[in-house]
């Protein structure tokens, strides 16, 4: 096996054949970083040869694997750094390859575990890193920063970041260097999720008390990822604690969720299951029948959301681990109505249902074939559906009389995708300065972009018809990638992606070239540059920017080409210090041309049924991104927190929009500031605070009138996205109060958002002029903002036992 790799991955791979090659002896230490309170296994913690600077990082699954020099080697002398935990370390003789696991300890300052990345000393993190775009936010900081109505928020988090903004007031959608939605690729556990809003976009699928780490990817894309132009959302959910049970939850104004997990077999098999719910619905229905009643109605009408998710563990021996996970959430809305007295001469019911949401599942086996080569496979299951119906039943004549007549129809419009997806991964680490990476993957897609059907029955007649149909395609993908440390100044990652795609007898291959690269200026100053081409073979169908679920995944077809990107990406990175204290400083420039992106045409949308092909109603056009981005963050002491700005442009030109005219997409910001403080009175007493800034959205209005008849009159809305609404800026607040109780600890939040109460722009409607009774104007005709949120107090309680 040794020698197999040492010959097949020099070929794939730039330089990696000095790193099979014969040379003196080495000696491997291999094993995993765990929690040792949770037996929590520990992402990106660095594991470092003492007095050398030789060292490694533990990879998504807590697996390092570090080989060293045997020459003048006497003795190995392994030390880890990792956010919040006190330093682990481990000292053997080198006689000889060996396996250590370290169960690291949180560390003695509670404050340590709320900076904001990991130890500088990590070679994939900081300046050192080939990695640019990339920022990863602990957990515990997500949860200490303001929340929206009481909700913790992933997604509200990363939008504070530079590069991404959201798509309007209180939404948690993402929009990262100038791409839309559908251009990220969200993975829970390596687990597409298409969907990641609830509340029609104002809140995130993801439960923060279920999850373990949270990483963005915004340009540098290794060759491990793909099909997607614009980022990668990497989360990983937690594992389960195998030591003791324990939970953890919180309520709010608006949802309450709870954490359990525990040992199943200690050391050996764990569980974790987690669930959140909103009760809107519940206290609402109470006025809501009073309502009703008032119009001599019956029923109810709501809306709720929920998640569900859940793991196991199975540790089958050193080498073999197991891992079954599963993620459930859901929207629904519904009004089911009728009249109050079915005895009168006519009677109605309608029942109206809207509900959309994802199914995940994967099925995960981690293996160590040896002491160097580490193999991941991943089985995984992904869904996501939009269904909206309505049935009704009329009746003319009371019941039981001649003549009476009954009609009942339905009608019903849903859309889904569905993913089975088989892929392979290697971590292959055969010295410190290269760590390989390669796999393959296989996917298939089911779209069913949307479909109709409709029934009516007038007695005991009935008709229907059914409109839309199913498409599938194949999706495959090969990669390979080096870490390749060249000298102690100049790293590179170099990496190579093959796609192939079939829909319909139609093949889309792809080529994929990937590099990355850092040159050490000093000790702490680094340059940085990286070349990504990527390609989408899935779009999205966009009706409206705040995240409704009427938006569709469709499949690239022959008529639709596939999505493509390059991204090239510069800039500096360097860690300052003052009077013992970190910082973390960055500066990134990019460029990002795209091809094949895909837009509604004029007047047409997913309601349009007259015509049942959706590819009939898009047209495809071309995009522009590009821009810089300052990053600075204070990573240590009592006061913690970043500020970030980014000045970018967002250009869109479609043959058939705007006259073929370039226009400003619709969320193209030219500046963007954010300013996030956190800072700790105590380990018990924390206050925070977020301010945002955001030049106002692109959008478009009529600049002109005509009438052709006193009854009819047209707009003229000249250039698409030529008028921008106001500036939006906002302040939020939270204040923290742990209480440590016998059992364990409550803490208390009060959190206001918008705390000046800025009236920010959610969109502009046309007013019609109003005229006096002598023809005189009394108003003129003008455009009005309407805002959603203004100054909202919210408390939360949370706990953990």
């Amino acid at each position: 096996m040794k020698l197999l790799y040492c010959w097949l991955l020099p070929g794939l791979l730039l330089g990696a054949g000095s790193a099979c090659a014969q040379g003196p002896a080495r000696v491997t230490v291999s094993g995993y970083v765990r929690d040792r309170a949770t037996g929590e296994n520990l992402i990106g913690v660095a594991v470092v040869q003492a007095g050398t600077g030789l060292g490694t990082a533990t990879n998504t699954y807590g697996f390092y694997s570090l080989t060293l020099p045997a020459a003048g080697l006497d003795s190995v002398r392994l030390a880890t750094s990792y956010v919040g935990y006190a330093r682990g370390r481990w000292a053997a003789p080198a006689t000889g390859s060996a396996g250590h696991d370290f169960l690291l300890a949180p560390a003695p300052n509670e404050l340590a575990g709320v900076e904001v990345v990991a130890d500088p000393a990590a070679e994939d993190r900081g300046p050192r890193s080939t990695r640019m775009g990339t920022i990863n936010v602990p957990i515990a900081q997500i949860k200490s920063l303001p929340k929206f109505m009481g909700e913790t928020d992933v997604l509200k988090v990363l939008q504070l970041l530079p590069g991404v903004q959201s798509g309007g007031e209180g939404t948690s959608g993402l929009y990262v260097r100038g791409g839309s939605p559908d251009q990220n690729l969200i993975l829970l556990d390596g687990t597409p999720v298409y969907n990641a809003s609830h509340l029609f976009g104002f809140f995130s699928v993801f439960n923060a008390d279920a999850l373990n780490n949270v990483e963005l990817i915004k340009g540098g894309f290794p060759a491990r990822y793909g099909g997607r132009l614009s980022s990668v959302l990497d989360i990983s959910m937690k594992e389960g604690n195998d030591q003791a049970f324990h939970g953890e939850g919180a309520i709010g104004l608006v949802a309450s969720r709870i954490t359990l997990e525990g040992p199943i077999k200690k050391d050996v098999a764990s569980f974790i299951v987690s669930a959140r719910r909103t009760y809107i619905d519940v206290v609402a229905q109470p006025f809501i029948k009073a309502q009703l009643a008032g119009e001599k109605l019956a029923g109810t009408l709501g809306y709720y959301f929920y998640d569900l998710n859940g793991k196991l563990n199975w540790k089958l021996s050193r080498r073999d681990r197991l891992y079954l996970s599963a993620y459930r959430g859901s929207d629904n809305f519904y009004a089911h109505t009728r009249d109050a007295d079915n005895t009168q001469a006519t009677y109605t019911r309608s029942d109206v249902d809207l509900g959309w949401g994802n199914l995940t599942g994967a099925l995960r086996w981690n293996h160590v074939v040896n002491d160097r080569l580490f193999l991941n496979t991943h089985l995984t299951y992904s869904q996501y559906q939009f269904d909206v119906g309505q049935n009704r039943e009329d009746r003319t004549g009371a019941p039981g009389q001649a003549g009476t007549q009954t009609t009942t129809g339905s009608l019903r419009y849903f859309s889904n995708i569905r993913d089975f997806s088989l892929k392979t991964d290697f971590d292959y680490a055969p010295s410190p300065d290269h760590y390989v990476r390669f796999g393959a993957q296989l996917t298939r897609h089911a779209f069913r972009p949307g479909a109709f059907a409709q029934t009516e029955r007038v007695d005991t007649a009935r008709s229907g018809a059914t409109l839309g149909s199913r498409v599938l395609a194949t999706e495959s993908a090969l990669y390979v990638e080096d870490d390749y440390r060249l000298s102690n100044r100049l790293k590179v990652n170099a990496g190579l992606r093959l796609n192939g795609y079939f829909v319909d007898g139609k093949g889309y291959p792809s080529l994929e070239p990937r590099l990355a690269a850092r040159f050490m200026l000093t000790d702490e100053w680094a340059l940085k540059a990286a070349y990504a081409r990527t390609t989408q073979f899935i779009h999205l169908l966009t009706n409206s920017g705040i995240g409704l679920p009427t938006d569709l995944w469709v499949p690239a077809t022959a008529a639709v080409r596939p999505q493509l990107a390059h991204q090239i990406s510069l800039g500096a990175a360097r860690t300052l210090r003052y009077k013992g204290e970190a910082f973390e400083f960055s500066f990134e420039t990019y460029y990002k041309p795209m091809q094949n992106l895909v837009e509604y045409r004029e007047g047409a949308s997913f309601l349009n049924t007259t015509d049942s092909d959706w590819q009939s109603k898009v047209t495809s056009g071309q995009g522009w991104a590009y821009g810089g981005e300052l990053f600075l963050q204070k990573k240590t002491g009592r006061t913690t927190g970043w500020l970030g700005y980014t000045l970018a442009w967002s250009t869109r030109r479609f043959p058939e929009l705007n006259g073929g005219r370039a226009f400003p997409y619709k969320y193209d910001r030219r500046h963007d500031i954010s300013l996030v403080v956190i800072h700790h009175f105590s380990p018990t007493l924390t206050l925070s605070g977020t301010w945002v800034y955001g030049t106002g959205n692109a959008t478009t209005l009529a600049s002109g009138r005509f009438q052709t008849d006193p009854q009819q009159g047209y707009n003229d809305y000249g250039d698409r996205n030529s008028f921008r609404m106001a500036a939006y800026h906002r302040f939020d607040l939270d204040l923290s109060k742990t209480k440590k109780k016998r059992w364990g600890e409550i803490v208390n939040s009060l959190s206001i958002y918008n705390v000046y109460s800025r009236n920010n722009p959610y969109y502009l409607y046309f007013q019609a002029a109003y005229f006096n009774n002598d023809g005189t104007v009394a108003r003129p005709p003008s455009y009005r903002q309407v805002s959603l949120f203004p100054i909202i107090p919210s408390v939360s309680k949370a706990f953990k036992f």
